[in-house]
């Protein structure tokens, strides 16, 4: 945790545009306790290895999947209950449909994209496909770009490496691959469609009944900064919530803050992350968060 002055660190942060972090990071909401060094890449992702690996930052966003991966192979950091980045991801597996239909059981014994295994985005999709529409996933051969943000972490015996270069999205739409677990680079092409018939309303059905939106991101902390100075760490928090109440664009329906109103979607996404041999082993919500991260609201 490097420091400007004894009482006044200077924080590493890796922390991109969001419509709920455009305040903190344009400086409208200030910190009386820290300098923020917003020095992490403009598209946070290309952080997380070296967050992770390398103790690269001392706070900032984090994939969900990533963070559970961390916290399972024993990484310094902790979670707050405050996400980031989340939707609904019905709409995120796609396929050219000038080349056939298409349903989410056809997936099965093909080959289907997704830029790594671990991929938060694919994690929740694939297991809307099998819980939701009983896709067997050990069927489905994944074509992927890259290994795992934690180097402890090993894909599973059914994934494959795609050659240095390859572009998911234009392999889908070329018929290289039957479908594809895309998010923002689903191609905003007219022969696109969507695995998940009707993938808009499918959400909201599945909202009504779960009551869980989805998180991609959320924000987590190096341990030493919680153990040394929770003021900080509270701060932080604080921040997040105000930069995101002054936030235009935020999406109205958008995962909450707080420990508690995010427990069901986490236990869905560490149910998820065993099932689908990303985590070595089961974790708890709690042990997620420490005493200081765990109270605040």
């Amino acid at each position: 945790m490097p420091t400007t002055q004894a009482d006044r660190p200077r924080l590493r942060i890796n922390l991109a545009d969001y419509a709920v972090t455009k305040a903190i990071k344009d400086g409208r909401v200030k910190s009386v306790l820290a300098d923020l060094d917003y020095c992490g890449p403009l598209r946070a992702h290309e952080g997380f290895k070296s967050m992770v690996r390398e103790d690269a930052y001392d706070a900032g966003e984090l994939a969900l999947v990533t963070y559970l991966q961390a916290k399972a192979y024993g990484k310094p950091y902790v979670l707050l209950p405050a996400p980031i980045l989340g939707r609904f991801q019905h709409h995120c597996a796609g396929y050219n449909g000038d080349l056939g239909q298409m349903g989410p059981k056809d997936i099965e014994g093909k080959q289907v994209g997704v830029r790594t295994y671990a991929q938060t985005t694919g994690l929740w999709i694939r297991g809307i496909l099998r819980h939701e529409y009983g896709v067997d996933l050990d069927k489905v051969t994944w074509m992927t770009l890259g290994d795992g943000h934690l180097a402890e972490y090993t894909d599973p015996p059914n994934c494959r490496r795609l050659p240095r270069g390859s572009s998911i999205p234009q392999m889908m739409m070329d018929g290289g691959l039957a479908a594809a677990l895309l998010g923002e680079d689903m191609p905003k092409d007219p022969r696109a469609r969507t695995l998940i018939p009707d993938a808009q309303a499918a959400a909201k059905d599945w909202f009504a009944r779960e009551g869980v939106v989805p998180i991609n991101h959320m924000f987590a902390v190096h341990s030493d900064l919680s153990k040394k100075r929770p003021d900080i760490v509270r701060e932080l928090y604080r921040m997040i919530v105000e930069s995101r109440s002054l936030g235009e664009g935020v999406p109205a329906v958008f995962p909450p803050f707080g420990l508690e109103a995010n427990r069901k979607g986490i236990q869905l996404a560490i149910d998820w992350a065993l099932d689908q041999k990303i985590i070595p082993r089961r974790l708890s919500v709690d042990e997620l968060f420490d005493d200081v991260t765990a109270n605040l609201a």
